[in-house]
């Protein structure tokens, strides 16, 4: 189980995690209760959320990319999948 948005401390990095707090951003989203100013902020925490949501999309979809490679290919693209050839330190 996750942590909620607002708890502090370490937190599962994954594409499940991200999952579950673009839907929670949805739920705070979709508050009816929410007044003008706190619903404007909740566009913005969206905003940043979003984005940093894309960015971590786009680096999961170049990391399948690099294993798909190395699946075709094997050992002779290792010397330009650094991220794959070596161990991270």
């Amino acid at each position: 189980m996750t942590k909620a948005a607002d708890d502090v401390g370490p937190r599962a990095n994954s594409l499940g995690t991200l999952n579950d707090h673009l839907f929670r951003q949805l739920d705070r989203l979709s508050d009816a209760g929410l007044d003008d100013e706190s619903l404007a902020r909740e566009v913005q925490r969206a905003d940043a959320i979003v984005a940093t949501a894309d960015q971590i999309s786009r680096t999961a979809t170049l990391q399948l990319q690099a294993a798909s490679l190395y699946a075709k290919h094997g050992h002779a693209v290792l010397d330009h999948l650094p991220m794959i050839g070596k161990a991270r330190s």
